[in-house]
């Protein structure tokens, strides 16, 4: 795990640390995949995290003047879900958004992150090309500007430098008259899915005919590619079955998939041209954007995402304590720095309801309230508590009175061995908070980052829906 951590409150001070660190460094965010990475041992040679998780302004997204989209790097798949300007001028990324992982995960994660990752999987990056998205990246001596086509060498691979922080991610905005576009994500499961394969499509229109085509692929090759003959072809053309079927069949050259856990290259490669055709299909039927619901649930418990910017730097390498508020107390840690969030709560805090199960943000039974705002608290790193708000399972309760929710769970007997319960627990009162009368899709929804290995769903909907009556 890292040996330094800082947390500064401007982008000036991350430059100045990245400069002074170089390859020992990493910037931190959401934290979704360097985490699990560094826990894995798959980071070597990283002693020094930069937190930017509160640096104040970077969450922002911004339509300029010239009609341009800006998303700030601290920006996340629950911003842009959230977002009625990225929804009606940037539907394929709202649609990629909200197809990732599941809410805990889509309020940690960035976009940025899903970028620098740079896995061909990552479901992000696929629209983003497709809109002719370019990063802006700076470091100490200069401000660089990449498209997305240059930034991505291979698997895991970009230009950004060991000193560069990317600072701004900027496309075109479409204009609801003439350009449509969609977002297409083949997974093994309806959530927490890794993507066996994406499509995204963005077509210009005059009048009937397509006067261009981007049609831009993930999972079928080291990077995301672009389906340039089906492109071409489609320009001139009426989106109409038999252009539609052609095109499909195009896009289907285009891939060069392999074979993994999730699907062999014979699958992916029949189905990439499947999958393009549905794609186009919407939005020759203009039916695109109908997988995402008119009001979804980010448990947030609002219906605007928390501020909890810092005032002032915070310098973990000098055994400076963290000082957080547990479910209201005032607390000091001058130990656990080098932990997660999960294990500060359980191991330093000696609050053992929020439960260890997967350690990937897979199952849920880790859900907390980091200021305000569900995550996956095994993906948070332990300082990220300092001058924060936690609320833990047992928070809920008030003045020795279950939540509503917690008695729910009693009456429609909704638990079973109980190791997963705290997570469902958490899940559920934040939805409440949100929406408190939810219907039975937003309460699905809300569970979706909560695995219950013991036997169906049905009781603990059915306590969800109980506990909101009794609201």
């Amino acid at each position: 795990m890292w040996q330094e951590y800082y947390q500064p409150a401007q982008v000036e001070e991350v430059l100045d640390l990245l400069d002074q660190y170089q390859a020992r460094a990493r910037i931190i965010a959401g934290g979704t995949d360097l985490i699990l990475e560094l826990e894995a041992g798959l980071r070597s040679g990283i002693e020094v995290l930069i937190d930017v998780s509160r640096i104040a302004g970077l969450d922002q997204i911004v339509l300029d003047e010239d009609n341009n989209i800006h998303l700030g790097p601290l920006v996340t798949h629950n911003h842009c879900v959230a977002s009625k300007l990225i929804r009606e001028c940037a539907l394929p990324l709202a649609q990629a958004c909200w197809q990732v992982g599941a809410p805990q995960i889509r309020n940690r994660g960035t976009i940025a992150g899903n970028l620098i990752t740079a896995s061909p999987a990552n479901d992000t990056i696929t629209p983003l090309m497709a809109m002719e998205a370019k990063v802006v990246v700076r470091s100490k001596e200069e401000e660089r500007t990449i498209s997305l086509e240059e930034f991505f060498k291979g698997v895991r691979k970009t230009l950004l430098k060991e000193n560069e922080m990317l600072v701004d991610i900027v496309f075109p905005a479409l204009q609801s008259e003439k350009q449509k576009g969609n977002f297409y994500k083949l997974g093994l499961r309806r959530a927490q899915a890794i993507s066996v394969i994406n499509v995204a499509a963005v077509l210009d229109f005059e009048e009937e005919k397509v006067l261009k085509a981007r049609i831009t692929l993930g999972s079928v090759a080291p990077t995301i590619v672009h389906a340039t003959e089906a492109e071409e072809y489609l320009v001139g053309k009426e989106l109409n079955v038999e252009t539609i079927s052609k095109a499909s069949e195009l896009t289907e050259k285009a891939a060069k998939p392999i074979d993994d856990l999730r699907g062999s290259a014979e699958y992916r490669k029949y189905m990439i041209g499947v999958s393009a055709g549905r794609a186009l299909e919407a939005i020759a039927n203009n039916t695109q954007g109908e997988d995402i619901p008119s009001d979804p649930v980010l448990l947030w418990g609002t219906k605007t995402f928390p501020e909890f910017n810092l005032a002032e730097s915070s310098n973990f390498t000098s055994n400076q304590p963290i000082q957080t508020t547990i479910n209201g107390k005032k607390v000091e840690f001058k130990t656990g720095h080098q932990k997660t969030l999960l294990r500060l709560i359980r191991e330093e805090a000696g609050l053992t309801g929020t439960k260890e199960g997967c350690s990937e943000g897979e199952c849920g039974a880790c859900t907390v309230y980091l200021d305000g705002v569900a995550v996956m608290s095994c993906l948070v790193p332990a300082p990220r508590a300092h001058q924060a708000e936690i609320e833990t399972v047992e928070g809920l309760s008030q003045d020795e009175r279950l939540h509503p929710v917690q008695q729910a769970f009693i009456d429609e007997a909704a638990v079973q061995c109980g190791y997963c319960t705290p997570g469902f627990l958490m899940s559920a009162a934040k939805l409440l908070d949100e929406k408190p009368e939810p219907s039975k899709e937003d309460i699905q929804y809300a569970i979706t980052g909560n695995l219950c290995r013991c036997t169906g769903y049905y009781k603990i909907i059915r306590a969800v829906e109980t506990a909101g009556k009794a609201r």
